[in-house]
Formats: structure tokens, sequence, C-alpha cells
């Protein structure tokens, strides 16, 4: 098991950790780290390990091994040797790249909020993200207005907080999940809720992401498209401005 320190604090830029374990195929296992390992359409962090006698390693992406609960942080090239078990190093992130991921995360929520339709899928990337709804209603999305109400929750000034819950508040109360393709993690006893506003006033609901701390630092962000994808999904992209 790896100790994801970001979901502790996602402004975390570095770490010291030791290394665990190197996979067969060079991914470096480190007992505690910053990097996002990619889910539920974010993608996983780029950056560097600082190891003692190979220098700084650049890591392409993190990803989960099978167990879904250890991050392997991957090279972006071949290690010239594998460093040994125990050894300690400096995992540090790219923060510019982590930093727009999580200002889109978090405008991607504020999305969800405005249309009020089932998630069928999504996509969070550092210049564009895009939502996928089952929108029944053909009429009930105008790209310009999305944008204006977009923008106005954004500069609102929303505090984004978390909240735990058990897997049997979860169960409780389903309509909590609104990503259809991507259901939260159970099975650990506790789900990590996102709540935007007062009490998660405009948005709540399980995410293991990473976002800001406030709408605010969304920065600014806009509507680009709404595309039909079939009979009655409608895929909405956004870009930063």
């Amino acid at each position: 098991m790896t100790e994801k320190l970001y979901r502790a604090d996602a402004y975390a830029r570095d770490c010291e950790a030791r290394i665990v374990s190197v996979t067969d195929r060079g991914g470096i296992i480190l007992d505690r780290t910053v990097f996002y390992a990619a889910a539920g359409g974010q993608p996983g962090d780029k950056g560097a390990i600082d190891i003692p006698g190979l220098g700084t390693i650049e890591i392409a992406t993190a990803v989960y091994d099978a167990d879904k609960d250890t991050i392997v942080h991957v090279p972006a090239q071949p290690l010239p040797s594998a460093p040994a078990a125990g050894t300690t190093v400096k995992a540090s992130l790219d923060w510019e790249l982590r930093h727009k991921l999580m200002r889109m995360h978090t405008g991607l929520h504020l999305l969800c909020s405005l249309v009020k339709f089932p998630v069928t899928g999504g996509q969070i990337g550092v210049d564009e993200g895009r939502l996928d709804f089952d929108i029944t209603d053909a009429d009930a999305v105008d790209k310009d207005r999305l944008s204006e109400q977009l923008q106005e929750l954004i500069d609102g000034h929303h505090a984004v907080a978390e909240q735990w819950i058990t897997d049997a508040e979860l169960e409780a109360n389903p309509g909590l999940v609104r990503t259809m393709a991507v259901k939260p993690p159970m099975g650990s006893g506790h789900v990590r809720l996102v709540l935007i506003g007062a009490d998660g006033a405009i948005d709540r609901q399980p995410c293991g992401g990473t976002h800001v701390a406030n709408t605010d630092e969304v920065g600014r962000l806009v509507v680009t498209k709404i595309e039909k994808k079939g009979k009655v999904n409608r895929r909405v992209r956004v870009a930063f401005a």
C-alpha cells in the first residue's frame, strides 16, 4: 500500500520517501508519494524522483498496480540500474501541470452541478476537459448561457472541502453518485466526498481526485462546444480562456 499524501494535502509539491521495490517493467514503488495515479478521468502526475547514485529520474506518469492500492511511478526512460529497496529518495511533481489539472477538475465539478443529468463519462485535461451527459431534453443546455453560469460559480469564491462518509452512508444516499461510468471506490469502509460551497450546497459527490481550495482559483473557463454523441448523449467541452 502506498501512502497517498495528496489526499491530505493536494498542494504538497514534493516529499521524501523510501523505495519499496521496482517492478519488472522498471516502475518505481515508494512507501509514500505526492503523485496522483491515473483514475476517474484524471491523468497520472508527471515529475521526477531524485535517487542517490542514479540522479534525477524523470517520471512520465503514475498508475495503480493491479491491487489498486499501490502506486507505480513510471520512468520516462528505462532505469540505468535498479535502486535498492529502502533507499531514501525525493519525489517532486511537475507542479504547473498538476495545478492545471486541479483547476480543471474543480471546474468540471461546477459544470456537473449546473447540468442536472446523469454523467456517463469524462476526461480531465491540462487545457481542456469534458463531461458526457445523458440529456433527455435537447434544449436543456445552451453553450453561451452555460459559460456564463459556470463563470459566475467560479467567481463566487466558494470553498472546496472534503468529507468522509462510510460505505453504508453512501449506499443509503445513491443520489450522491452522479457518474454512471465511474463508480466510487468502496470496500475500505469509507468514501471521500468533495464539497463545493457551504456544506456542499453547490456540489457534493464522491471523488478521489485533486482539487483547488477555492473556486476562484479555477480562473477563466468557457464552454467551447456541445456535441451530440448519441440519441440522448451530449458531450460538453470546456477549456481555459
